[in-house]
């Protein structure tokens, strides 16, 4: 059996220079004056938080080298990781005592944990993401990648960093699209684990989003703070125990069947989360056919991911073929079965296995007519046949 330690830690205004969380939240790799650390930091970050970056270093009197690279989805490739490479060579790191510091979203914490993972066979690295994906969903996990082709992620380590800094301060300065996305990784896990977040989600989701997590109010720093807190729970207790996939139903894998293909069709149009909760809307649709989900329960799904300011639709799923292919790859994935997690009510799921592609055809056209409802306005009960759902 292989094991692991990574430690969690949370801590707002990571870089306050009185705040020394960075310096001891490590016992692995503690940082002290006079060592050296390399930074790669996303290239927009950089122009925000820079500043206070260098001064934290500076005060604390560890002498900092700052690379500031552009980290998109766009651009997650090789050759961001040979630029990490590139420049953990030049700086001559120390694999035992020198963790690099990764401080962006998902894409950048995937790219220099691919890349630590590959020099000199593993090198210690330390995520600090920026965006709210980064903190529920990519900062917990252990995997890295990046894309081939149009392969999302097609090239991957299991690669845990000694530690992640969980900081939500750094989403005040995010746009509301960027928090949106974040919040569909969020729906997820209370789609199929918990009804009681998908209610408070229901509830407070907006106002929450609204605000970038920032709890400006009493009440909305209670709603944030159960938000990340339960999210980030639900995950870890999924992924502890089957870290290195031996076991290839993951209900986390909800939402990232059929989001694959469609994210890196549509680039650079949608974001991760975007995909991720496209493909659970398509789910939901596929539930809702089989009766797996009540009418009711669709149209409450559906009106939080507009609450939540996502998407329902993209024009990509007009193409039946791309589904129907998106299935065979995730099938070729999960070891020649479908795996496929989907919902049970709000809140639970189980794993299917004998999805057709008239089904999805079906689901796409169900879907469909939910997006194009403007207000939005329930169309299930017209569209599934007589007796399902009820």
């Amino acid at each position: 059996m292989r094991q692991v330690r990574y430690h969690v830690v949370s801590s707002d205004n990571l870089f306050a220079p009185d705040n020394t969380a960075l310096l001891t939240g490590c016992p692995d790799v503690p940082l002290r004056p006079g060592e050296r650390r390399l930074v790669v930091i996303d290239r927009n970050v950089d122009a925000l938080y820079g500043a206070s970056v260098r001064e934290f270093f500076a005060a604390h009197g560890v002498e900092a080298e700052i690379v500031a690279l552009r980290a998109d989805e766009t651009v997650k490739q090789w050759d961001a990781v040979s630029h990490v490479i590139d420049a953990m060579n030049r700086f001559g790191i120390d694999r035992r005592r020198e963790p690099v510091l990764a401080i962006g979203g998902g894409v950048l914490t995937d790219i220099v944990g691919f890349a630590t993972s590959l020099y000199r066979r593993g090198t210690p690295y330390i995520r600090i993401p920026t965006t709210l994906i980064g903190l529920v969903d990519a900062g917990v996990g252990v995997k890295t990648g990046v894309n081939y082709e149009l392969g999302k992620n097609r090239l991957g380590t299991y690669a845990p960093a000694a530690a992640t800094f969980l900081d939500r301060s750094f989403l005040r300065s995010l746009d509301l699209r960027h928090i949106s996305n974040g919040l569909a990784e969020i729906l997820k896990m209370a789609l199929i684990r918990s009804e009681d977040l998908f209610a408070l989600l229901e509830s407070r989701g907006a106002a929450v989003r609204a605000d970038r997590f920032q709890g400006t109010t009493g009440e909305l720093a209670s709603a944030a703070d159960t938000i990340v807190a339960e999210s980030i729970h639900l995950m870890l207790e999924e992924l502890q125990p089957n870290l290195w996939e031996s076991s290839l139903e993951r209900c986390v894998d909800y939402g990232h069947t059929f989001s694959p293909t469609i994210e890196m069709h549509a680039l650079p149009e949608l974001l991760h989360g975007e995909a991720v909760v496209i493909d659970m809307a398509l789910t939901t649709a596929l539930a809702t056919l089989r009766g797996d989900i009540a009418a009711a329960e669709a149209d409450r799904v559906y009106a939080v991911i507009q609450a939540l300011g996502l998407p329902l639709w993209n024009d990509v799923l007009d193409d039946p073929a791309l589904l129907e292919n998106a299935l065979l790859e995730t099938v070729r994935h999960r070891d020649g079965r479908q795996r496929l997690p989907l919902p049970l009510g709000i809140g639970r799921h189980h794993f299917v296995n004998d999805v057709t592609p008239a089904e999805l055809r079906e689901a796409a056209c169900l879907l469909r007519g939910y997006a194009q409802a403007s207000p939005f306005a329930s169309q299930a009960q017209a569209l599934v046949p007589e007796g399902v759902g009820a």
